[in-house]
C-alpha cells in the first residue's frame, strides 16, 4: 500500500466536510491536510439569516468558546460544539487554501463551487515546479451525517489510488470504478504547481 500520497481535502469553511475527511484519512495513516476556500468561516447561527462569521485565523477553541457564550444548549444540540472539539484535536485553526504554498499529489474538494475555486487559484498562480496535481470533487452536502458518509467515499478513493502501481495514471480507472460502485459522479481535472 502507498501511504506516501500527499492529500489535501478542501471545503468552504474548513469546519465540517474537509475536517471529517482529514480526521478519517489521518487515522488511516495518510499524509493529509485540510483547507477552506471561502472569504471567511461561516457556521450556522440560531437563525438562518444570521450565521456566525469568523476569520480563518480564529482558533477552533475560540470559535467554540464564542458559541458556548452565545447559546451553549443550541450549539450542543445542533452538533457544532462536538464538531469544533474534533477539529481542535486535529489542528489549531481553519486554514485558507489560497494561502497554502504546499504541493499535493491529490486535492479532493467537497463541493463543485469549491472545485472551481481550487482550480481557479491553481491556474492563476505562477507555475514554478510544474509538478502535476489531480483535483477531484466528491459532492457532499454540508451536514454532519453527509460529511461522515462523504469522508468514507473520499477514503475509498484514496485507498484505491494507494493500491495502484501508478496513481497518477490509474486515477481515471479508479474514478470510473467508484462512480459505478457509489452511484455518484466525480469531477476530475489536473493542474500544475
Amino acid at each position: 500500500m502507498r501511504n506516501d500520497l500527499s492529500i489535501a481535502v478542501v471545503c468552504s469553511s474548513n469546519q465540517n466536510r474537509s475536517m471529517e475527511a482529514h480526521h478519517l484519512l489521518s487515522k488511516k495513516g495518510y499524509r493529509t491536510k485540510s483547507y477552506g476556500t471561502g472569504s471567511c468561516v461561516k457556521l450556522p447561527g440560531v437563525t438562518v439569516d444570521k450565521p456566525n462569521v469568523y476569520d480563518f485565523n480564529t482558533p477552533y477553541e475560540k470559535i467554540a468558546e464564542d458559541l458556548r457564550n452565545k447559546d451553549m444548549n443550541f450549539y450542543t444540540q445542533n452538533g457544532l460544539l462536538n464538531m469544533l472539539d474534533r477539529n481542535k484535536r486535529i489542528k489549531r485553526q481553519p486554514e485558507k487554501f489560497q494561502k497554502c504554498n504546499e504541493e499535493f499529489d491529490l486535492i479532493v474538494t467537497c463541493q463543485e463551487r469549491v472545485f472551481d475555486q481550487v482550480l481557479e487559484h491553481l491556474n492563476e498562480r505562477e507555475q514554478v515546479s510544474m509538478n502535476l496535481v489531480h483535483v477531484v470533487n466528491v459532492e457532499i452536502k454540508d451536514n454532519h451525517e453527509e460529511a461522515t458518509l462523504g469522508s468514507f467515499i473520499i477514503y475509498d478513493l484514496v485507498e484505491k489510488l494507494s493500491n495502484t502501481e501508478d496513481p497518477a495514471s490509474d486515477i481515471d480507472t479508479v474514478i470510473d470504478y467508484l462512480e459505478k460502485k457509489r452511484n455518484t459522479r466525480f469531477l476530475h481535472s489536473i493542474a500544475f504547481y
